[in-house]
């Protein structure tokens, strides 16, 4: 249908209202002259009073012979006749006394009191009046609503249209092929808005499909895993609007919906942690999403434990995978997940590029197949800039757990093979001592008042891993 171009209305304003009306109605100038007949005569009052004046000056001055008597106005007192007091004894019967100066009286008379109240009057009624006229034409606009509502979506889908065709040419954007097909694959598919704000941007490929349509992404923070994935839910929007994509070519299957899960906030109000309305939005991800939905899910379950929160994410995921079957983005720095794409499936595993130099990290922005391996935390911490000693002492407590974990791994704890060995090993510690009275020892060597949590965290750890290896030997042995 056409446009309506609401001439009507546009003239209805345009006679009614000045050219530059002020911001305030109340405060009037906003009527145009020849609108009203009253505010015309109103308006006429106050301009030609400052011609009455001087013609009343010049005419009192004659009358009492007083050259210098002036008329005046300030907001206290009014309108005024001012006589020197050098010249009092001139002044005629029938002058007021309004105020009392050094120098001068100030006087008025019944011809000049019937001129303010008019001309105050005046501007009063022409106040009232213009905010009179403008409510009544802001009625009949207002009558007019469905028709204005009906031009302004068509207006806003045409700048909506216009705004894409114009980034689009000076973008080079390409069209994407839409079709009712399962699949979403991108080539060299980037962020518009991140491309836009940074000058360049490191683009990226993107494929799902029915064997592959859970992608589980890993990598170091600040490596764009989450820039990724949200880069994947614009295009997809973008190419079922009807916009062309910042990308070498795509081809984009319908979505019936797409759901993302991304960041994190609370909702103090309602009294909800943060991790709470993370739930609250991953439950009503997986009560409403179908197998053509589009699924954005940012980092679930990193607000409460370690080992709660990888349950909570593998669950999800095996779900999505294997019951919902949406088209899904999985970022995760729980890299253990890496080993669903083993077992289940649809899942495929995707990592964010790093290259290591000696003691520097670079992000290389790259999507390349596989699952990461380190999450680069203390790097990604010095770049932020926490204090150099806090970063030092974080490598060194996170060098020392691998360690232990790689011992611990490794069975180093007093196993050797020997089955009376591994039975004596079940009762004694490596140095001959029974274990208990081993870990006893150790526990009335430690200080609670000045270990650190840290210390702590390292100290449990190496009881742990001594408990751990006395009932693995015991069993060996009993075996």
């Amino acid at each position: 249908d056409a446009m309506d171009p609401l001439q009507d209305i546009h003239a209805e304003i345009q006679q009614v209202l000045v050219d530059e009306p002020r911001a305030l109605a109340k405060e009037g100038g906003i009527i145009r002259v020849g609108v009203s007949a009253e505010l015309d005569e109103l308006r006429a009052i106050q301009t030609n009073g400052s011609g009455w004046l001087a013609r009343l000056e010049q005419q009192e001055r004659e009358r009492t012979g007083i050259a210098n008597l002036r008329v005046g106005f300030n907001k206290v007192f009014g309108y005024y006749l001012e006589v020197t007091k050098s010249n009092l004894h001139a002044v005629p019967q029938g002058y007021l006394r309004r105020q009392t100066l050094v120098h001068a009286e100030r006087f008025i008379t019944d011809e000049l009191r019937r001129f303010e109240e008019k001309v105050l009057s005046a501007a009063d009624r022409s106040r009232l009046l213009e905010y009179e006229l403008f409510t009544r034409l802001r009625e009949q606009v207002a009558a007019q609503a469905d028709r204005l509502r009906q031009t302004a979506e068509v207006l806003g889908t045409l700048d909506v249209l216009c705004a894409l065709a114009e980034v689009a040419a000076k973008k080079g954007w390409r069209r994407p092929e839409v079709s009712e097909e399962y699949g979403v694959r991108i080539i060299e598919g980037r962020h518009p808005v991140v491309e836009a704000l940074t000058g360049s941007f490191v683009p990226n490929d993107l494929s799902l499909d029915e064997s592959t349509h859970l992608l589980l992404l890993t990598g170091p923070n600040a490596a764009g895993k989450s820039t990724y994935a949200r880069q994947a839910a614009l295009l997809v929007l973008l190419a079922q609007i009807g916009s062309f994509l910042p990308a070498e070519a795509a081809t984009v299957g319908v979505v019936d919906r797409i759901f993302t899960r991304v960041g994190a906030a609370d909702f103090l109000a309602r009294g909800l942690s943060t991790f709470m309305v993370e739930m609250m939005e991953t439950a009503n991800i997986l009560r409403h999403a179908t197998a053509k939905s589009l699924v954005i899910l940012d980092e679930v379950g990193r607000g409460t434990g370690t080992s709660d929160g990888q349950a909570i994410a593998q669950a999800v995921a095996e779900i999505l995978a294997q019951e919902v079957k949406a088209k899904t983005l999985f970022t995760t720095h729980y890299h253990e997940l890496a080993r669903l794409a083993e077992t289940i499936p649809g899942i495929a595993n995707a990592r964010l590029e790093v290259r290591e130099d000696q003691d520097e990290v670079k992000f290389l922005y790259k999507v390349v197949p596989g699952a990461a391996q380190k999450s680069y935390g203390v790097y990604v911490a010095r770049l932020a800039g926490l204090p150099p000693q806090v970063v030092q002492r974080a490598g060194e407590l996170l060098a020392g757990w691998q360690q232990e974990k790689e011992r611990t791994a490794l069975g180093t704890d007093g196993e050797t093979g020997d089955s009376g060995e591994s039975s004596r090993s079940g009762k004694y510690g490596a140095n001959g001592r029974p274990a208990a009275q081993t870990v006893l020892e150790r526990l009335l060597q430690i200080d609670p008042l000045h270990t650190t949590p840290l210390d702590a965290l390292v100290l449990l750890a190496e009881l742990k891993k001594l408990a751990e290896g006395t009932e693995r030997n015991k069993v060996k042995g009993e075996r």
